[in-house]
């Protein structure tokens, strides 16, 4: 006669009651539904405290691992696996643990059912030996993301968060060795405030185990401070290995237990991590330092007055620096990652090119003999350039200049000698006085000369005093009145016009070659105006002349040494460039100036200024 449904239930109840193994079922929902008297005393949690809550037995670590069992037998039969669960002291067991699924008639899910049977010795060895070979992995898994972490914060923070994950530690941390003091630098499983906190090196446990010579350290709960414990309230142990970098102690790595106390292999993971952490950390400092480097280099690089280029050993632009983009008009972004724009000369060798640009460049090529790689240094030598062929016509005009005089006295001294009985008195008084002219003519060139390279090196002396400005110009017009029937020199001079302060001489030669160019430069003859007059602090005199007048682009040009206008009929005026350039020094040594403007409907202003006597402080 065959049992009723009602009573095969309570034989089945019976059964599981009994039976020696744990058995535990699971709704849907993750939910408790069994927990048989086995299972009490196996994992130390009463019915009551489990039924209608997820199961405590689960370490965080093996989460993973028991939904992927769920989720094969989900359709039906059996798994059979060997893992560790968590008892309520905080120990972990191997078990070996026998999952199906629970249907209902209609073939509905109602949740699974586990067997848990203790490992005998022979399987729990050879279940250690499995876990060991899955933290192996593991660990090799963190080291290799270790080895490629470039940023040290990131490094400390995966160092922390591994230990944690590896050794089941209920939190983690990393304190950074800095002199006689310790920083938490890196945290897990505890506040973030707590990052950052800085504690005396002196009685610490970091400082007991640098004593003891080991690598790592197990202490009790009272030995870590007071701001952990509050927060791991059931806090049993802490274990710290030390981290070294260039054999030097760089910090240690903390593991915190709680209900528990660190068994052999997290403290072997411990000692593992902690001189993987060691390694990671120098090649995190080791990258810093080399970008550190590398920042350094370009800006150097960038800073640089000089263009600078660095090809590959292919010839390809890898560097191109503001000052080369600034030189050569062209941007780095449409030259970097192409052949080079420019030629270039040999390694060791130089070469100097005019740009499009009109820019002339100076370029010295070395080579980077460990990676094939060039170095080019471009140098703005348009400056030079130009002064080069200034001086090479400043030589020739000199010569030229110095020339025609020389011929015209030479050619007038050798007829007084050879003809002076058949000259008359009037012939032998007019080559005389052709010969005083060209002589005098001589020596206003020399004296050019000299204060053209006087003033070149910065050697030009003046003696400032106090003088009457007025009567130096009076003095200055009454000699050149008389020089040109072509030209009338008209003076202006302000009433009550301040005395300056300057030097008398070199203010007479500044005014004598401003008029000699207003004459020299109004060829078909006109008015040169002279005025003066005070404004402010200064006294300023004008010299306007009605004649050819100054190029575009050149008024501040014709104060440069050797400069002449070599455009229009400027040309046909002679001279060597040096007239304004020594008026512009001898200006600017009285703590004045001078500058050249056009004069409306043709001809030019050259407008001279001096500090008054009553605002010098002389």
């Amino acid at each position: 006669m065959g049992q009723a449904p009602g009573g095969q239930d309570a034989i089945v109840r019976a059964v599981i009651e009994c039976a020696a193994d744990a058995i535990v079922a699971i709704d849907p929902r993750f939910r408790v539904t069994l927990w048989n008297p086995a299972a009490e005393r196996l994992f130390g949690w009463s019915a009551a405290e489990v039924l209608g809550q997820l199961p405590p037995i689960i370490p965080d670590e093996l989460r993973a691992e028991q939904n992927a069992v769920l989720e094969r037998v989900r359709e039906g039969g059996q798994l059979s696996v060997a893992t560790r669960r968590l008892r309520r002291d905080g120990q972990l067991i191997d078990v070996r643990i026998d999952t199906s699924p629970l249907h209902d008639a209609d073939g509905r899910l109602l949740g699974w059912m586990g067997v848990y049977h203790p490992v005998a010795e022979t399987d729990a060895a050879q279940h250690q030996l499995a876990e060991r070979a899955r933290l192996v992995r593991r660990l090799n898994d963190v080291v290799a993301d270790l080895n490629a972490e470039r940023d040290l914060p990131a490094v400390l923070d995966r160092i922390t968060t591994a230990l944690v994950e590896l050794t089941g530690a209920d939190a983690g941390g990393f304190v950074q060795i800095k002199g006689r003091s310790l920083e938490l630098v890196s945290v897990q499983g505890l506040p973030e405030r707590l990052r950052g906190t800085v504690t005396e090196l002196d009685s610490s446990l970091v400082d007991e185990l640098l004593r003891s010579g080991k690598p790592v350290l197990l202490a009790g709960a009272r030995r870590v401070d007071e701001a952990i414990r509050a927060h791991l309230p059931g806090l049993h142990t802490v274990a710290l290995g030390l981290s070294y970098l260039q054999n030097r102690p760089y910090g240690a790595l903390y593991a915190l237990f709680s209900g528990r106390k660190a068994g052999d292999t997290e403290l072997e993971l411990l000692e593992l991590l902690a001189g993987h952490a060691g390694v990671a950390v120098g090649n995190a400092v080791a990258y810093a330092d080399a970008v550190r480097q590398q920042a350094h280099e370009r800006a150097v690089i960038d800073s640089s007055a000089d263009g600078i280029v660095v090809l590959d050993a292919a010839g390809i632009v890898r560097q191109w620096n503001p000052a080369a983009a600034r030189l050569t008009g062209l941007p780095a972004e449409q030259v970097i990652g192409r052949p080079p724009p420019l030629q270039i000369p040999e390694p060791g060798c130089t070469l100097t090119v005019r740009l499009e640009s009109g820019t002339w460049v100076n370029m010295l090529c070395s080579q980077v003999e460990e990676t094939g790689e060039l170095v080019v240094d471009l140098r703005d030598v348009t400056e030079a350039k130009a002064l080069e062929e200034a001086k090479d016509l400043f030589l020739a005009t000199a010569g030229h200049e110095l020339r025609t005089p020389i011929t015209v006295v030479q050619g007038f001294a050798s007829t007084l000698v050879s003809r002076w009985d058949k000259l008359g008195d009037a012939e032998r008084r007019a080559a005389v006085e052709t010969i005083a002219e060209r002589a005098r003519a001589l020596a206003r060139l020399v004296e050019h000369l000299l204060l053209g390279s006087r003033a070149g090196t910065g050697e030009l002396k003046v003696t400032i005093e106090h003088f009457d400005l007025g009567r130096l110009l009076e003095a200055s017009v009454a000699g050149f009145r008389s020089l040109s029937d072509l030209h009338r020199v008209e003076l202006e001079v302000a009433p009550d016009l301040p005395k300056v302060a300057g030097d008398w001489m070199a203010t007479d030669i500044i005014l004598g070659q401003l008029l000699e160019n207003a004459f020299k430069y109004s060829p078909d003859g006109g008015t040169v105006t002279v005025r003066a007059w005070a404004e402010g602090d200064e006294l300023v005199v004008t010299v306007a002349d009605r004649g050819v007048g100054i190029a575009p682009g050149d008024h501040e040009r014709i104060f440069e040494r050797f400069f002449q206008g070599d455009s229009g009929d400027r040309r046909r005026f002679g001279g060597i460039g040096l007239g304004l350039y020594i008026v512009k020094r001898l200006a600017q040594a009285q703590r004045g100036d001078v500058a050249a403007h056009s004069r409306p409907g043709g001809g030019t202003v050259m407008r001279l200024t001096l500090p008054a006597a009553h605002a010098s402080g002389d």
